[in-house]
């Protein structure tokens, strides 16, 4: 019994979600706060419990002061539809878990979110603190749905499973579109004449999207299948979230008029197939002028911690900064549902304490905090640095 009671008493220690984030204060800083708020000079934020209580006390009431010398902080960066802890090298198939020739609607991959990923830290170093993890879209129709984790590296980083189904449209290798936008509509159309008791799985996670407790995650490119998906939205009065979007620029005005965010790559400038011929790295602060709602996808897994330098890139092409830096961060969290992404009294405390600019190449994080508790940023290749340019004796291969 005490052998278990010792264990328990590990693991709590070693959890960071378990233990308990000291009560800080983070004074003089320049905030970066995602906000209405804006840019606030020489300021102070207060955080109780893994959540911002306060900004510009009067007083402080905490265990530890720490004096940001005017240093940029802000919020904590969250990544878009990405398969991080789901994929650890890209090309070995067996230490990949974010697809399944036999996936449906009802696909979780959350069940094989992996914490202890060796990607987790460097996402961790390019200020990411959270994430929106969803299957890899593909040849069929629905792929699963995404969930939400924190970047901890802890047992339980996945917060919420089921929180939206994904879908991919556009030209199949084979076949027609025409197929599957039909197959999305008739599933939803049948979704509201149903009358069973107990719902099935499928029924279940078509139902929540009907009744608009989840939106449908909708990789489009063309016009003519961004237009169909602005149509849907319209007819079934669901949530639409619109990914990849190449050609959005062309429709933003009724992207907008519909309220649909898009979810992009920045640095997409090419086509890549007949469905995107308006790539451009221009696009992101075309719909942003628009009043569209716009949020940053990565380039995979293993470039996620690169988000940051995307948004930098999107701003020299016309973005204004304000927009690029809400794209990884306050607008994610308006369109995911996330209590984060901003730095306000009530969120959760999900900061990054940065030496320079966040968008410029030359500058790093300094200290980044998940709910309050401070985590380090050091990679794996960080240790083999440091390994293999240890001083020793012994030929490199032993130095340990």
């Amino acid at each position: 019994m005490k052998f278990l009671t010792s264990l328990l008493t590990i693991y709590v220690l070693s959890s960071g979600s378990l233990a308990r984030a000291e009560d800080l204060a983070i004074t003089h800083a320049t905030v970066y706060s995602a906000t209405e708020q804006g840019l606030l000079a020489d300021a102070t934020v207060v955080i109780k419990d893994g959540i911002i209580t306060a900004i510009n006390p009067a007083t402080l009431d905490v265990d530890r002061v720490i004096d940001a010398e005017g240093k940029i902080l802000t919020p904590g960066l969250i990544g878009a539809m990405t398969q991080i802890g789901l994929v650890e090298i890209g090309s070995e198939g067996k230490t990949r878990d974010d697809s399944d020739g036999k996936a449906d609607i009802t696909f979780d991959p959350s069940l094989a979110f992996n914490g202890g990923s060796s990607l987790i830290p460097l996402a961790r170093k390019g200020g990411l603190t959270r994430i929106i993890g969803t299957p890899k879209a593909g040849s069929r129709l629905f792929a699963g749905q995404s969930f939400i984790a924190d970047l901890t590296g802890s047992l339980t980083s996945v917060q919420a499973t089921n929180t939206g189904v994904v879908v991919s449209l556009g030209s199949p290798s084979k076949g027609s579109r025409a197929r599957e936008l039909q197959t999305l509509i008739d599933t939803l159309d049948r979704g509201t004449k149903i009358t069973d008791k107990p719902l099935s799985k499928k029924d279940q996670a078509v139902r929540s999207v009907l009744e608009g407790r989840k939106p449908l995650l909708i990789y489009a490119n063309r016009t003519s299948d961004i237009l169909q998906v602005i149509a849907l939205k319209k007819r079934f009065s669901i949530k639409v979230v619109l990914i990849g979007a190449a050609d959005a620029v062309v429709v933003k005005a009724q992207l907008t008029q519909a309220n649909i965010p898009v979810v992009i790559n920045p640095m997409h400038n090419l086509p890549t197939s007949f469905d995107s011929l308006h790539q451009s790295l221009r696009n992101a602060g075309l719909l942003a002028r628009a009043g569209v709602k716009v949020v940053f996808q990565g380039v995979g897994s293993h470039y996620l911690y690169q988000l940051r330098f995307d948004a930098g890139n999107a701003v020299a092409n016309g973005m204004p900064y304000e927009d690029a830096l809400a794209a990884i961060t306050a607008n994610v969290a308006d369109v995911f549902g996330l209590n984060s992404g901003k730095i306000a009294v009530g969120k959760r405390a999900d900061l990054v304490l940065w030496q320079g600019d966040p968008l410029d190449l030359n500058s790093r994080v300094v200290t980044l905090w998940i709910d309050g508790k401070a985590y380090d940023t050091e990679t794996r290749q960080d240790k083999l640095r440091q390994r293999y340019q240890a001083q020793s004796d012994l030929p490199k291969a032993y130095v340990k």
